[in-house]
């Protein structure tokens, strides 16, 4: 992933890395500038990763990273030309380092550089309610408006035919064409990630951003953070419904429809043309299969399969759900019938 917005800090000498985790290292490489730090797939050479969890063992066979922050347990996972810095706690570590590269992405304070719109470059270009606030670099194409009392803060890239309701706060995202995005959305900021260290919490930084492709509406009330490493993407065409959190590094396929109150944690894939019903749950790194209908009020805890149809806690297959609630499902068929009977 390369950082549109976020100033990277490096390079930095591998040695000061070590430093920083409090390891000693006689590798002959300790001069050696490391210029970024990415995830397994995206890293490159000269690069540093992280690879905490068996799950992404197959991402780590392959990473292009010279370095890797992981455990010994795991370190055999790696590829020759990928030097494993062992640590007893990876994701406190690629924390640390990372805030290191990227500083400024770690808290949301306000954003300082916000002006009216009305003294801006798009007085005239966009159309707009009262109290609206616009922070640098941010762009807006042709044909948009923008509602009562909205926020667009920095680092903003929007499409054309966009509407953004009132009371709306974005930052830190792209917004491609024909994007509708209703009122009282908070969309960019960072996600619920951190870690609890002794009595104090160690956030932990999000330099990724928010990608909503063309054609996709977004619910009131909703909120989209942006992602740690890697970016939270909703895909071309998708209607998320009122109420919805989609965290950090979460991506969601085309053509899908996402119903009220649900709630997605982090890092879950899910597929083109997935239906998922009101209040539904879906946990974090999960990944969910193309044409996949979930029912409303399900808790989704392990990845679910192509043309999968689930409800449920824990989800399972329609099928398997009502034969294991026959009992229950004959008496809710059966109460109507009586009502009848008795009139």
């Amino acid at each position: 992933m390369d950082n549109p917005f976020f100033i990277n800090n490096g390079p930095f000498k591998f040695r000061d890395i070590l430093k920083d985790l409090d390891i000693e290292n006689n590798q002959n490489i300790q001069d050696q500038n490391i210029i970024d730090i990415k995830d397994l797939l995206n890293s490159k050479s000269n690069e540093i990763t992280f690879f905490h969890s068996k799950k992404y063992k197959t991402a780590a066979n392959i990473t292009k990273a010279s370095f890797c922050i992981t455990t010994k347990n795991l370190q055999n996972e790696l590829p020759k030309s990928c030097i494993p810095i062992i640590v007893d706690n990876v994701l406190v570590s690629t924390s640390l380092i990372t805030a290191k590269f990227y500083p400024d992405s770690i808290n949301d304070n306000f954003d300082e550089t916000i002006k009216e719109i009305n003294q801006t470059k798009f007085n005239d270009k966009v159309k707009f309610g009262k109290n609206v606030l616009l922070g640098d670099n941010v762009l807006i194409g042709s044909n948009c408006k923008i509602g009562h009392n909205t926020i667009i803060e920095k680092n903003v890239i929007i499409g054309n035919n966009c509407s953004i309701g009132s009371n709306t706060i974005i930052r830190n995202s792209l917004i491609k064409n024909n994007v509708k995005i209703l009122d009282n959305c908070v969309i960019g900021k960072h996600g619920f990630g951190f870690f609890p260290t002794q009595n104090k919490n160690l956030r932990y930084p999000h330099m990724g951003i928010v990608i909503i492709e063309d054609d996709c509406e977004i619910g009131c009330g909703s909120t989209i953070d942006r992602g740690s490493m890697s970016n939270t993407i909703i895909g071309k065409n998708t209607y998320l419904d009122n109420q919805i959190h989609i965290a950090h590094n979460v991506v969601i396929g085309e053509n899908s429809i996402i119903a009220g109150q649900v709630g997605i944690a982090g890092s879950s894939i899910i597929g083109n043309n997935v239906k998922i019903g009101g209040q539904a749950g879906i946990s974090g790194h999960l990944k969910i299969g193309n044409n996949v209908e979930i029912a409303g009020g399900s808790g989704v805890i392990k990845d679910i399969p192509d043309n999968s149809k689930v409800m449920g806690y824990p989800a399972k297959s329609i099928r398997e759900f009502l034969r294991e609630n026959r009992w229950f499902t004959i008496q809710r068929l059966l109460i109507p019938k009586q009502k009848f009977l008795l009139m």
